[in-house]
């Protein structure tokens, strides 16, 4: 039997959607939120002193404005380490068509392979069990799902298959719309990856959450879908009025490659 040997990274660069810049889980120091990537970048930090980490994600964006908008600044930034976290927008967008998404899936695995070394890719899990009508979006994430295993293959990627993962069963991985990661989903993530990069993690991560979730009820969809779902229809109605696009005027939260500092779990840059 072959073990493979892990070696260190030095320059992890994480690429995508509101997921990777890691919303839904705020940093405890404010101001901007932490998420799975920043999660795996402290870990990795841990056995590589010159380790540096960028996030070029975005939230609201495609993985057609994925490829366009951020693989040219991952590319100038040379890493040995590429995570691509995307889709989610791209299976909730008007006009939706298996086939062009499967491009995409394509295009964006391709570009970062020839980017990087090492690239990890993601499924994304079942949201029918947390959200009412969610089987509606159940064929479209089959076919996303089905493309970004297809390109992982074809491309050499790594992938974290989260659709088989118990996780979306317990709403306590979720944040307060039922979409995006809590800090438990984000660690949880976070394990998963470290998993398939053969780097050891706190095995609490990837532990089942002690006792039980429960089962929203009818006030609490209600609720949901009053502070949740209709405030993002009506931005996105707006949004479609003016001409915007989701994630126009929003920046990645690190688009250089920066230190991680142990002792504060910061993101700064080293004081000149």
């Amino acid at each position: 039997m072959v073990t493979e040997i892990w070696m260190g990274y030095q320059r992890f660069v994480a690429l995508g959607d509101s997921c990777a810049e890691g919303l839904a889980d705020p940093h405890p120091s404010g101001g901007f939120y932490r998420g799975w990537a920043d999660f795996v970048a402290a870990r990795l930090a841990e056995d590589e002193p010159g380790f540096r980490y960028a996030n070029l994600a975005v939230r609201g964006r495609r993985l057609d404005q994925i490829h366009a908008e951020q693989t040219p600044a991952a590319s100038r930034l040379q890493p040995d380490l590429i995570a691509l976290f995307g889709g989610g927008n791209d299976v909730m967008s008007r006009g939706w068509d298996a086939r062009t998404v499967a491009r995409r899936v394509d295009t964006a695995v391709r570009a970062c392979t020839e980017i990087a070394p090492r690239v990890v890719t993601f499924t994304l899990s079942d949201i029918s069990h947390r959200m009412p009508m969610g089987r509606r979006m159940r064929p479209r994430l089959t076919a996303l799902n089905d493309a970004v295993r297809e390109a992982s293959v074809s491309y050499g990627a790594t992938l974290v298959d989260l659709w088989p993962d118990d996780a979306a069963h317990d709403s306590r991985y979720f944040g307060p719309d039922r979409l995006h990661l809590s800090e438990q989903g984000h660690r949880r993530l976070a394990g998963h990856v470290l998993g398939k990069l053969g780097v050891s993690h706190d095995p609490a991560w990837l532990a089942p959450l002690p006792g039980s979730a429960g089962r929203p009820g009818l006030r609490a969809d209600l609720r949901w879908l009053t502070r949740e779902v209709l405030p993002v229809a009506g931005t996105r109605f707006r949004n479609r009025l003016i001409g915007r696009q989701p994630g126009d005027g929003f920046l990645p939260k690190r688009p250089e490659l920066l230190p991680v500092h142990e002792e504060t779990r910061s993101w700064a840059p080293e004081p000149a």
